[in-house]
């Protein structure tokens, strides 16, 4: 029972956490990234992409990390509990050692590079704490079981009541995303919490 409730608590703290980045740490972003220009929709897409890439790189360092300590202790692992739930157990509690620098500077690296965002003679690195705040809650996610993860929408497609709300200034008859605003936070099939996205009329499909 002890155990329930601790895994109980935990995924509501984590959960109730990705709504505080949302609502603090986004908005934070937003205002900075605005003092540079006066495109929101741009802004709007640059924190929906950091926000996929960190929980990408995020899941990737934790099945990395996961590996290593795997292979550390099956060398002289010979407790009477699964081995699986041991390795669960170390890394929970050993979160710590996870190195999100690493993770924030791919998630900066990806954002640099990528084709549908951009911000002449911006770096941004001026991003990277709310990237940091990201990759964290992101890998502490996948100490769930199961692990908790952002879902990936396509500018174009179907908007999804059961996945999104619309922003303020959507067309609210408008059938198309145009762009997200924020992922839903999903665990498997289920959507644990909403995300945000724009419908327009006459939203083009594979932006």
């Amino acid at each position: 029972m002890a155990g329930r409730l601790t895994y109980a608590l935990r995924h509501a703290r984590l959960v109730e956490r990705f709504n505080d980045i949302y609502s603090q740490e986004r908005l934070n972003a937003q205002t900075l990234l605005r003092s540079y220009t006066d495109d929101l929709e741009m802004v709007q897409r640059i924190i929906y992409t950091a926000v996929v890439e960190s929980f990408y790189a995020a899941k990737k360092a934790f099945r990395q990390f996961k590996m290593r300590v795997r292979k550390t202790l099956t060398l002289s692992y010979t407790g009477p509990e699964p081995l699986e739930d041991t390795v669960m157990d170390y890394i929970i509690r050993q979160e710590d050692l996870y190195d999100v620098q690493s993770s924030v500077s791919e998630v900066i690296r990806a954002l640099n590079i990528s084709p549908k965002i951009s911000l002449p003679g911006v770096d941004f690195i001026i991003i990277s704490s709310l990237i940091r705040e990201l990759c964290r809650i992101a890998f502490s996610m996948q100490t769930l079981d199961p692990p908790l993860d952002v879902s990936f929408g396509t500018d174009g497609e179907l908007f999804s009541e059961y996945k999104h709300r619309r922003s303020y200034d959507s067309d609210f008859t408008a059938p198309l995303v145009a762009y997200h605003v924020w992922p839903a936070l999903m665990e498997e099939d289920s959507v644990i919490v909403k995300g945000e996205a724009v419908t327009k009329r006459g939203a083009l499909v594979g932006f």
